[in-house]
């Protein structure tokens, strides 16, 4: 009777209760305070594994998580203005997201699960000269997002296609 008892605790009490953490909000996290552009750079990635940067490598101080967050930025062959465009048709449409700041060469993205309403910040900086879209992906809490972030980037580098 006992082992019944903690198997209804586990399974079944458990998730219902974080679930409805979830919907009351209590899973979102804080937005992020600072503004995202450091001189002219994304944040650096966090100091867990929960984030990837495609410029992890510019921030020396944050040593500890580059070989965790490295990740490629988005290439891109056509017209920047174009390429932006795209991204932020894809991102516009992508289930949960929400733009929260939008010029020509920076999109700032929030990323919202559907269930228990974690909340990921995004962000992508435009590099004409480079050809290149710079991407930062972070989850609010969490010291692990269990590739959450780097699935989603990659899955928007695919979606977005913009060779």
């Amino acid at each position: 009777m006992r082992a019944l008892a903690i198997l209804a605790i586990v399974f079944i009490i458990l998730p219902l209760l974080l679930l409805a953490a979830g919907q009351f909000g209590l899973l979102k996290g804080r937005a992020p305070t600072e503004p995202g552009l450091r001189e002219g750079k994304l944040k650096p990635p966090s100091g867990t594994e929960n984030s990837v940067s495609s410029q992890a490598a510019l921030w020396p101080e944050a040593e500890y998580a580059v070989e965790y967050a490295k990740i490629e930025p988005l290439t891109f062959t056509q017209d920047s203005a174009l390429a932006m465009n795209r991204l932020r048709d894809v991102l516009t449409g992508w289930p949960g997201a929400r733009i929260v700041e939008n010029s020509p060469e920076y999109i700032a993205v929030q990323f919202e699960t559907r269930w228990l309403r974690f909340v990921d910040d995004a962000e992508f900086l435009l590099d004409p000269t480079a050809h290149v879209i710079h991407v930062r992906s972070a989850s609010r809490i969490g010291r692990k997002d269990f590739g959450a972030n780097r699935k989603r980037i990659e899955a928007i580098r695919r979606r977005a296609d913009l060779r």
